[in-house]
């Protein structure tokens, strides 16, 4: 695609040197030179015209062609498309190379490489274009997202000849951009309500009378009562003004708990199999956009050395920011104890409902769920670790020993079951609805006061 010179179309070059010329001359001049010197040469030894007759047009053609040799190096851009790309959805690119000299270019040579979650057509091959003086060419690359995160497309490089030939540039590299590619939204749905509703409006029934649609029962007219609560009904039978209350509406505080200790499983992508990541990236996301739907609260916690926060909010401006903030998860490792750096002082509420997605391999992971639920809150644990997931085969007592980790991993599970920690794996739409019935039931029993 054509179109005239943009100013302000940047490039890093590979080498960053000033004694470094832009343009280096090629074979091709090295040969038209010696060939013009030897007929000269000859012509004056041997006292021949002819000969130097014929080295004439060589001579004239050479001067004529490094007369129009370009002043600077090209240019080169790379540009992402700006559209909300979601895994398995089309991706697109274009790198750009400019020309703002008054001499075209003969020949540009343009390679780029892109990651390999973005499936690219004939993005590993080189493209060959002309560029015009005083124009630019772009090459367009498209193809599709495989993964989510931020893939780089690029670095991209470029390598031009002008003057017939004569003359090459140096190689310009233009850095990566990075592609914003947003998880699947896997299909979630929860029907029952939160444990702990504490907010001031939202759409859970909460245990405070108030303005909302739930009916809480009959009482005598009060002051501020509105007529339109009075129930004739009721009124008319006990000679007396009733009105109907109501419990009140209000939203609760959803804590999204990311354990990224460890990474287990091989990516396969959007159509392969998935990774630790893989599942608690996509599982956030689908929890965060349902309850952000429900006019809920969401704040997003990372358990690692990193120990990322986001802040709680609502409405769909959080849920971009939610999408974002996940696009930065990583799986690190670290030998101390990340607790105290995640769970300080006034970082979690106690009437928020704490959804921990982990894949319970690091013995850490475990032991922060016992102190989640000693210290009072509504803790559900989503097991995000694949069926799939094994290590690689190396030597005949593999399978053994990965069998024995998980009848251990398994009687972890079953011992924080029995210490009030609900513990399910993850599958889409409904899956934690019997645990969130069970910590609904837990939340509206007494609490036992220690004296």
């Amino acid at each position: 695609m054509l179109r005239p010179a943009v100013p302000g179309a940047q490039a890093v070059p590979e080498y960053d040197h000033t004694d470094q010329p832009d343009w280096t001359p090629t074979r091709a001049l090295g040969r038209a030179v010696l060939l013009v010197g030897l007929l000269l040469v000859a012509g004056v030894l041997l006292g021949r015209v002819d000969l130097v007759v014929l080295a004439t047009p060589f001579a004239l053609g050479t001067a004529w062609a490094l007369r129009r040799r370009p002043a600077g190096p090209p240019r080169l851009r790379i540009d992402a498309g700006d559209g909300h790309l979601v895994e398995g959805g089309p991706v697109s690119g274009t790198v750009t190379v400019g020309n703002h000299a008054a001499a075209g270019y003969d020949l540009a040579v343009v390679r780029t490489r892109t990651s390999p979650w973005l499936r690219l057509e004939r993005g590993d091959r080189p493209h060959a274009i002309a560029v015009p003086a005083g124009g630019e060419v772009d090459v367009e690359l498209r193809g599709e997202a495989l993964r989510w995160g931020r893939q780089p497309l690029g670095p991209a490089g470029v390598q031009v000849a002008a003057g017939d030939g004569l003359v090459v540039s140096r190689p310009v590299i233009a850095e990566p951009r990075g592609v914003p590619v947003y998880p699947v939204t896997d299909p979630f749905d929860a029907d029952e309500a939160m444990p702990r509703a504490a907010g001031l409006v939202g759409g859970h029934r909460s245990r405070r009378p108030g303005e909302g649609g739930e009916l809480a029962g009959v009482r005598i007219f009060g002051p501020g009562d509105r007529l339109r609560r009075i129930d004739w009904r009721v009124s008319l039978r006990t000679r007396q003004l009733h009105v109907a209350s109501t419990l009140s509406d209000r939203d609760a505080e959803v804590v999204l708990l990311l354990d990224v200790l460890a990474e287990a499983g091989r990516s396969g992508g959007v159509k392969g199999s998935p990774s630790v990541l893989d599942t608690t990236v996509r599982a956030a996301a689908a929890v965060a956009e349902h309850y952000l739907h429900r006019g809920d609260r969401v704040s997003m916690l990372e358990y690692g050395p990193a120990a990322r926060r986001l802040r709680p909010a609502t409405g769909r401006r959080q849920y971009l920011t939610v999408l974002e903030w996940l696009l930065d998860v990583r799986a690190e490792a670290s030998p101390y104890e990340p607790y105290d750096q995640v769970f300080g002082p006034h970082v979690l509420s106690s009437d928020a409902l704490v959804v921990v997605l982990t894949p319970l391999v690091d013995p850490r992971s475990a032991e922060m769920l016992a102190r989640l639920t000693r210290s009072g809150r509504f803790v559900v644990a989503v097991d995000t670790l694949p069926d799939t997931a094994a290590p690689p085969g190396r030597g005949q007592w593999s399978d053994i020993a990965h069998r024995l980790w998980r009848l251990d991993r398994d009687n972890t599970i079953g011992q924080l079951r029995e210490h009030g920690v609900p513990v399910v794996a993850w599958a889409g739409a409904g899956s934690l609805d019997l645990v969130l019935r069970d910590v609904a039931r837990l939340a509206s029993a007494p609490r036992p006061v220690h004296r």
